[in-house]
């Protein structure tokens, strides 16, 4: 018996970390990401942050930057030129979602139960940066709220439906929580903690600085384990309290 109560101290000491780092430094399993992070020399313009691990490549974040992505297949002046601070923006979001190692605890199957393609599913930014976005967009045009789906293919690429027309982005997104959660369906979530609260990701940051995304990553993967290890291992410790 003394053994096995040895086991399960052990078992209350490395499991929270053996599971957790599963959730750390991990790239998304998707057609434009690597299978795992590592330095990239090149990167250009807005995804230079991630130079020293990173999930994409310098093509991927080359096409990041032009007015066409070849990422979405289709064109982010689909309503006329987004203005440049607006434009900017996008080309960070894209970036971060591409480029970051640290979106592990966030990430899921985009078929339920399945294992092949992955998306992930409300990264909390920080309210600034929502703020900030939202801002910098506020004059600029759009048909749609819901940037991942409904566009018109009847062309070689996505355009705006017929019964859509452009709107300022202020009467898709009255809110900077609408533009943060709506654009990309959820991918991000508006977080109403603030930059360097240690409990949200930074969409952006400067180069020289090192990423502060990897702490917020750290915390959020023990607490995705918290409630699964809370009913492991206590109910295999009952189990040896009535084992002979």
């Amino acid at each position: 018996m003394a053994q096995w109560w040895q086991i399960l101290l052990g078992l209350w000491a490395v499991l929270p970390t053996l599971a957790g780092d599963k959730l750390l430094n991990v790239c998304m399993n998707s057609k434009r990401h690597k299978q795992e992070p590592g330095p990239e020399d090149e990167l250009y313009q807005e995804c230079r942050p991630w130079e020293d691990n990173a999930c994409c490549t310098r093509s991927t974040s080359w096409e990041a930057h032009l007015e066409e992505p070849l990422l979405f297949n289709f064109s982010m002046m689909h309503c006329g030129l987004l203005t440049p601070a607006c434009h900017k923006h996008f080309i960070q979001a894209i970036c971060f979602h591409e480029c970051s190692p640290n979106l592990g605890p966030w990430i899921q199957p985009v078929v339920p139960n399945g294992q092949e393609e992955q998306r992930v599913w409300g990264v909390p930014l920080c309210r600034e940066d929502c703020e900030d976005w939202w801002r910098a967009c506020h004059s600029s045009s759009t048909c749609k709220s819901n940037w991942l789906h409904g566009w018109d293919w009847s062309e070689e690429k996505k355009h705006c439906p017929a019964h859509e027309p452009c709107l300022p982005f202020s009467y898709h997104f009255p809110t900077p929580d609408d533009l943060c959660e709506k654009i990309w369906n959820n991918t991000f979530k508006a977080s109403s903690e603030r930059r360097n609260s240690g409990r949200c990701l930074r969409k952006w940051f400067e180069p020289a600085l090192s990423n502060p995304n990897v702490e917020v990553a750290l915390h959020f993967a023990g607490s995705a384990l918290a409630p699964q290890l809370s009913y492991t291992l206590p109910a295999f410790s009952l189990c040896l309290l009535f084992h002979p």
